[in-house]
């Protein structure tokens, strides 16, 4: 197939809205999570289009292929164990390169394309991108996550901003909401590192983890989005307004501003 003949990616949207009826479930509580998980997948996309705009057609369509695979398994996944946290049920990116394979949903591809898109939605959760992929697929998995940061933001701001009795019950993964941020997780975002998940005490440490993936950023498009839609300063609405928090925010800030400052300078 050349570069010029890129497949329709109908057939694929429409399977996945069909895969996403065939959760709805009578409990209001269960199928805001599903719901969650559907709209969320859909922004994916989105911005996953967003962030290869300049790419080639090819590689465009891959980026959008990725995105819709990418949490195929976060449906099975709460159906069976009503919770998002992976430690606490399965590795919802492996479980949804097993759905893909499942239903066959890469045999319009090339098989290197298939390889490709398999791997990024396989490791699309992983803490680190794992030195030594194929240029093509390394590129493919870090728009894949990027594009993935950039809407759970918005999903997790928009959870603090609902009722209480309107939120989906699985997006804060359990984290009780207390006022406290643990030591270990405000010194690393201060340090400028990413937040280890295990070392999460509340809900408040969930955010500050949100806020240290912003180092983890890998295209200009997003750090861009990033400062367009604000994301530091919503986090600062709903954090702790205390010095500790503050001053991680600020390095954090640094950063944002110093990638795209150099972004300016060195096209």
């Amino acid at each position: 197939m050349s570069e010029a003949e890129v497949p329709d990616l109908e057939p694929l949207r429409a399977w996945f809205a069909s895969y996403c009826g065939s959760f709805r479930s009578p409990d209001p509580e269960q199928q805001r999570n599903f719901d969650l998980k559907e709209k969320h997948t859909r922004n994916v996309c989105l911005a996953a289009r967003r962030i290869a705009q300049g790419e080639s057609p090819r590689f465009c369509m891959l980026a959008e292929v990725a995105a819709v695979c990418h949490d195929l398994g976060r449906f099975p996944q709460f159906r069976d164990f009503h919770t998002f946290k992976d430690s606490d049920s399965l590795n919802h990116a492996h479980l949804s390169a097993q759905v893909v394979k499942e239903h066959a949903l890469l045999d319009f591809l090339t098989r290197q394309e298939r390889e490709t898109v398999e791997i990024a939605v396989r490791l699309h959760n992983v803490f680190e991108v794992p030195a030594g992929l194929p240029p093509e697929t390394g590129k493919l998995l870090r728009l894949l996550r990027d594009a993935d940061k950039l809407d759970i933001w918005r999903v997790f701001i928009e959870y603090f901003q609902a009722p209480e009795e309107e939120r989906a019950s699985a997006a804060g993964l359990g984290f009780p909401d207390i006022p406290e941020c643990a030591p270990e997780v405000l010194d690393a975002v201060r340090s400028g590192k990413l937040v280890h998940l295990s070392s999460l005490r509340s809900l408040n440490d969930f955010k500050l983890l949100q806020v240290s993936w912003i180092y983890d950023i890998n295209f200009v498009s997003t750090l861009s989005f990033i400062r367009e839609r604000g994301v530091l300063e919503q986090f600062a609405a709903i954090l702790p307004d205390d010095d500790a928090v503050l001053d991680a925010l600020a390095r954090v800030r640094e950063y944002l501003d110093r990638r795209l400052d150099d972004s300016t300078r060195n096209p």
